[in-house]
């Protein structure tokens, strides 16, 4: 008997219900096809977006101190940024807790010794804020001794806010906190990488003894394995760090080493910090990096520029950075939120932090096409004015220094970035040398030797390891030559030390900036093929000096392969 064809609306029914049935089988077969078919399904699916907010150092010091036991308090009108992020992290610098003796801080200097300390409620405060995390890893948790680290870790168990970077050992304290955020799951890491100031224990818990996660360059291979461990597990992970320097205008050696070691462990962000100024923020390959955010709700407002950083992510890609500014008024926290022109040159000047790293910015492509026209070189040279004099205040003793300011210039000139893009560099240098070094830099350019930055000394607090550790090009800087009493050529304007991470100073078993050592021992003879940045005998920058006269370090017994100096 011959059968009719099924209506296309019965077969339809008939095809789905037998497909629902395979599907819902349990044998292995149905399962598998089944989970095949949902992945797939979920790969072409849009991901949810993800807002993490990050701000700087909160404490409740002075009268700040009533905020903890006001109802309805907050950190302030920027509290409302925190809120609508999906997670929001800060810095707690203070001992959590209202009992205790003051800590030793033996290793500290007495007139820089500060003891802070807030009762377990400030978690209320944090969380009305819409604080999710607060990190407990820094100078001040261990304030009030090993009470203060217990009541601590009691607040963290019992309140409404998750705490990191402490704990009864070091497993607890470098453990991660993991959160799921609109089905993506994000870890959260918290250490200490600032200046120890006592040797008692709690300053860096151990396999027996709490306290908190010390992760101090080079001792850092704990903080590293939990990363890697949390980075298994989760598609987001976050280092909240205290470190640098403080009072720092640029990120030191250690935090450009330990970043880029972070990145390389898995860290989807790295975040803290500790100078209690704005640092730069960027891209270090896929990793965002914030090296400093300033404070945040403190009490006094010295350094005013303050703001809430807030990252959207869509599953684990980042695709938007937003800095949300506030100020501080003189007499502390809380900080006011900037609207109109004030917020969009607050803006301009936390942009502005990224020129003293090695950073970029969210959204920006890591290179450009070798053969992509650059624009034409621009080069300056104008004398020292006042607004320059006052920002050269830490590189310029004029009762010091061999050389006044009025026989210095300042150059600005276009070079090449590493990233293939044309960047604007300054320059203090001599007078006699100022036209001469326009040639020099001319002919970089047109060569496309790239060079990482160039910024004045001055921005990294006249400091020569902070600005080599930087991969800072630099001229003038009124100092000593390493080890001697005698002037160096670049108090005197005389020489130029280019992007000393790729040419290090190698010197007496020691090799400045650290970050150099891979670069100590490369071939560096005439034809060599070198890394971008490096120099070597016969190439574009030694010839451009010599044609000017100058001399190359890197010919040197104890070479400096990143300095060029003026005949004398």
């Amino acid at each position: 008997m011959r059968r009719e064809p099924l209506p296309a609306i019965a077969l339809a029914l008939l095809v789905a219900a037998s497909l629902a049935a395979w599907l819902t089988s349990t044998s292995d077969e149905g399962a598998a096809v089944r989970d095949t078919l949902f992945a797939e399904e979920a790969d072409t699916l849009p991901r949810p977006e993800v807002t993490l907010a990050f701000a700087g150092d909160v404490h409740f010091e002075g009268r700040l101190a009533r905020l903890v036991t006001q109802p309805g308090s907050t950190l302030g009108p920027l509290s409302a940024a925190l809120r609508e992020a999906d997670l929001a992290i800060v810095n707690l610098e203070s001992a959590l807790t209202a009992r205790g003796s003051r800590a030793r801080k033996e290793l500290e200097t007495p007139s820089a010794r500060y003891w802070f300390r807030t009762p377990p409620a400030a978690l209320d405060v944090l969380a009305r804020s819409g604080v999710d995390v607060v990190s407990l890893a820094n100078n001040h948790a261990g304030d009030y001794g090993g009470v203060g680290v217990r009541d601590a870790l009691r607040a963290g168990r019992r309140g409404p806010v998750r705490v990191v970077g402490v704990g009864r050992d070091a497993d607890e304290a470098f453990r991660a906190q993991e959160f799921e955020v609109k089905g993506i799951a994000v870890a959260v890491l918290a250490a200490d990488a600032s200046t120890r100031e006592s040797r008692d224990p709690i300053w860096a818990a151990g396999p027996t003894w709490g306290g908190i996660a010390a992760a101090r360059v080079p001792r850092t291979d704990r903080l590293l394995a939990e990363v890697r461990a949390a980075a298994e597990r989760a598609d987001l992970v976050v280092v909240q760090l205290h470190w640098g320097a403080e009072g720092a205008t640029c990120a030191t050696e250690d935090q450009v080493t330990l970043a880029k070691s972070l990145a390389d462990a898995g860290a989807d962000v790295v975040a803290g910090s500790h100078s209690h100024t704005l640092l730069g923020s960027g891209l270090l390959g896929d990793t965002y990096v914030s090296y400093g955010l300033g404070n945040f709700h403190w009490y006094h407002g010295r350094n005013a520029d303050t703001g809430v950083l807030r990252l959207r992510f869509r599953g684990d890609e980042l695709v938007g950075e937003e800095w949300v500014p506030g100020l501080m008024p003189e007499r502390g926290a809380p900080a006011r939120a900037l609207r109109g022109a004030a917020a969009t040159a607050a803006q301009e000047r936390w942009q502005a932090h990224r020129a003293c790293t090695s950073l970029r910015p969210v959204g920006a492509e890591d290179t450009v096409e070798a053969g992509t026209e650059l624009p034409p070189f621009e080069g300056s040279v104008e004398p020292i004015g006042a607004a320059l004099a006052s920002r050269m205040a830490s590189s310029h003793d004029p009762a010091m220094c061999p050389v006044p300011l009025a026989s210095l210039r300042y150059l600005r000139v276009t070079h090449v970035g590493f990233d293939g893009r044309a960047r604007e560099g300054e320059l203090a240098v001599h007078v006699d040398h100022a036209n001469d070094l326009l040639t020099v830099f001319r002919e970089l350019y047109e060569a496309r030797w790239p060079i990482e930055r160039m910024r004045l000394v001055s921005d990294y607090g006249g400091d020569d390891d902070a600005s080599m550790a930087a991969n800072n090009t630099s001229g003038f800087n009124c100092r000593r030559v390493l080890g001697q009493p005698n002037w160096s050529r670049h108090a005197f304007g005389d020489a130029v030390d280019l992007n000393p991470v790729q040419n290090p100073y190698v010197t007496d078993g020691q090799i400045l900036p650290r970050a150099g050592a891979p670069f100590a021992g490369v071939d560096r003879s005439p034809g060599a093929e070198t890394a971008p940045g490096v120099i070597h005998d016969g190439d574009v920058v030694v010839n451009a000096f010599e044609r000017i006269g100058w001399t190359w370090g890197g010919r040197w017994p104890e070479p400096d392969f990143q300095h060029f100096a003026a005949p004398e």
